[in-house]
């Protein structure tokens, strides 16, 4: 089976999220070594190498008490995004069960753990740059409804969900169809229900807390060598601001590096906007979202509830399919 069409009810998912710096590749190794595990990445930055301390990866420690992957598969100028991440993680989750073992996904970001929990396919129809910009000097001359109008009559299911006002999304969506041949439908998130052979943990602390440990990581990473991570970046060629270099942090000591900002200034801003990163995930990983197990990330004995937890599910779950 190809991993980017990887179903729920054929390996059993568990993943562990929350915000930044709220523990989580902590309790994902503590629980990989407690049940035969191996922990699959699902944060969009720590897949490229040369970023290291930026991204807070596992340390050296943690790639040693579990295997990691997911992990430094790609150059900062390559681009990563949901698609492959189903595909890699889907891959991932089937060898890993094959070898008798226990898959754990482990991240942040929200879209991709959502994307595998669903059982999201994802169209990976290369642009079709010519075919777009015109229908783009379509919607200017006949307007969106007509494009919209168009879609319904080719794939009504995905014009339903779709606005005729989100003209980009509409052209998406014919593109998808043009270059190859599907219904742009066929690539929206399966309904089937997730809960039966998933478990997502969230972690989660009280606000004023996580940005307090945000901001003691932010100083870690400082004198344990951020400034010079990202000179070695942008000295390789990579741009400040552009795709990865975009996160917090390398954004802001680029800005330094470039003479734009003093120095207190950027180690200011890289905690502003981490503390802006956290509020966006929690958009994901919403605290009355059913779906999630929340844990207090403080409490002294968190891995054994976590494992508490992991165990009752994995005595009350389906049989996996090999």
């Amino acid at each position: 089976m190809d991993g980017s069409h990887l179903s729920n009810a054929d390996y059993p998912l568990i993943c562990v999220v929350g915000p930044t710096a709220v523990g989580k590749t902590a309790l994902a190794v503590a629980l990989a070594q407690r049940f035969d595990g191996e922990v699959i990445n699902a944060d969009s930055r720590q897949v490229y190498r040369g970023m290291t301390i930026g991204t807070a990866k596992p340390t050296d420690d943690e790639l040693a008490a579990a295997p990691h992957h997911l992990v430094d598969i790609l150059d900062p100028s390559e681009s990563f995004g949901l698609a492959l991440f189903l595909d890699y993680a889907g891959n991932a989750l089937r060898e890993i069960t094959e070898r008798g073992r226990f898959p754990i996904v482990c991240g942040g970001t929200g879209q991709y753990i959502w994307g595998l929990v669903d059982g999201q396919q994802i169209a990976t129809a290369p642009p079709d740059l010519q075919f777009r910009s015109t229908l783009e000097d379509e919607a200017e001359t006949v307007g969106g409804d007509e494009l919209h109008r168009r879609l319904a009559a080719i794939d009504p299911a995905r014009a339903a969900a779709l606005d005729a006002r989100n003209v980009r999304r509409v052209i998406r969506a014919l593109e998808i169809h043009h270059v190859t041949g599907r219904l742009p439908s066929e690539f929206s998130p399966s309904r089937e229900p997730a809960a039966g052979n998933s478990l997502v943990l969230g972690l989660t602390m009280p606000r004023d807390l996580l940005y307090r440990r945000i901001d003691e990581r932010v100083d870690r990473m400082i004198r344990d060598g951020f400034l010079a991570e990202v000179k070695g970046l942008l000295d390789a060629g990579h741009q400040v601001g552009v795709g990865p270099m975009a996160s917090p942090g390398y954004r802001e000591l680029g800005k330094f590096l470039a003479g734009d900002l003093s120095l207190e200034e950027a180690i200011s801003r890289t905690k502003t906007q981490t503390h802006r990163l956290a509020r966006r995930q929690y958009t994901w990983f919403k605290p009355l979202d059913p779906r999630i197990r929340w844990l207090d990330a403080s409490e002294p004995y968190l891995p054994d509830r976590a494992a508490a937890m992991l165990g009752s599910f994995l005595e009350s779950r389906p049989p996996v399919i090999q």
